[in-house]
């Protein structure tokens, strides 16, 4: 019961809108002709609004009808959301899962694990953020996210269950405009001090832990997209994850750089993690994510 409405009332009325006739919707429902007349008449009583015009061969709906059939399919979807919530929170399923990611975080094989998961569970409510470096934990210790797809430097936090999902290489690059690309040689660091470096930062701390960075004139970007606008626009020289840089590479808008004793070399690449904090264990829907995502990025 809705007020003075019922849901059954509203299947009768959306079924007749389908079915065209009153007996074509009894046959449907598995009634009697008269218990859907009844049906319809009493909503149109206690609603004081005419559904159907009955002067023809078959009722036609008024202007109102068609109105608040339309209204009625939406409360009948919702209906069946929330049962099928109700029941899938019975089962294991979380409420609602929320997904926190970083902007270096490949987004190809998530995509496609999100479609899968929508196909798996069609009913549970998901939602999506992502923001600057550091973003995805921060989202995960305030409660805000269930799930993370991030980098967590300079290490895993003792309070985070991080599952390795892949490592990431960052390749110098720069435009085929820049002074330094005309070099056509392995560029030094003290070199490098002297150009601008484009580095990607935590906007809440921009003073954090830092990958790659030589010299002192920086300019710091939350947003990565921005960052490879500057970077096509010959402003600047930085690192960029490989599968990201691979097409501009390709068709010559990048170029690799070489970077002398460069110490990033000698680092191991860049791990993103699937991380949720050790309190709150994902549930049915939040695993399934995670394993099906470790399948496509193995």
């Amino acid at each position: 019961m809705i007020g003075s409405l019922t849901l059954d009332q509203l299947r009768v009325l959306t079924t007749i809108a389908d079915t065209g006739s009153f007996s074509a919707a009894a046959r449907k429902l598995g009634r009697v002709q008269s218990a859907i007349s009844q049906t319809v008449a009493t909503l149109e009583d206690v609603q004081g609004v005419t559904l159907f015009d009955r002067s023809g061969f078959r009722p036609v709906l008024t202007d109102v009808g068609r109105v608040l059939v339309a209204q009625a399919r939406s409360v009948l979807v919702g209906a069946a959301r929330f049962e099928a919530v109700a029941a899938g929170t019975r089962e294991g399923i979380e409420p609602e899962l929320a997904i926190a990611i970083d902007p270096l975080v490949p987004t190809a094989a998530f995509i496609d694990s999100l479609h899968a998961l929508r196909e798996t569970f069609p009913f549970l409510p998901v939602s999506f953020s992502t923001e600057g470096l550091g973003g995805a934990e921060r989202r995960l210790r305030r409660g805000e996210a269930a799930l993370a797809l991030c980098i967590l430097l300079p290490s895993v936090p003792e309070d985070v269950a991080a599952l390795p999902l892949l490592g990431i290489e960052l390749v110098p690059v720069v435009s085929p405009a820049h002074p330094l690309a005309a070099l056509s040689r392995p560029v030094t660091p003290a070199e490098l001090e002297a150009h601008v470096q484009l580095v990607l930062s935590d906007p809440a701390a921009p003073d954090g832990p830092s990958y790659g960075v030589i010299g002192t004139k920086t300019w710091r970007f939350v947003d990565l997209a921005r960052r490879l606008d500057f970077l096509l626009a010959a402003l600047g020289w930085c690192r960029m994850p490989e599968h990201l840089v691979a097409p501009y590479l390709a068709d010559g808008r990048l170029v690799a750089l070489e970077i002398e004793s460069d110490p990033a070399q000698a680092a191991p690449p860049l791990t993103i993690y699937a991380a949720h904090m050790r309190n709150h264990v994902l549930g049915r829907a939040g695993s399934w994510l995670l394993h099906d995502l470790q399948a496509r990025l193995a």
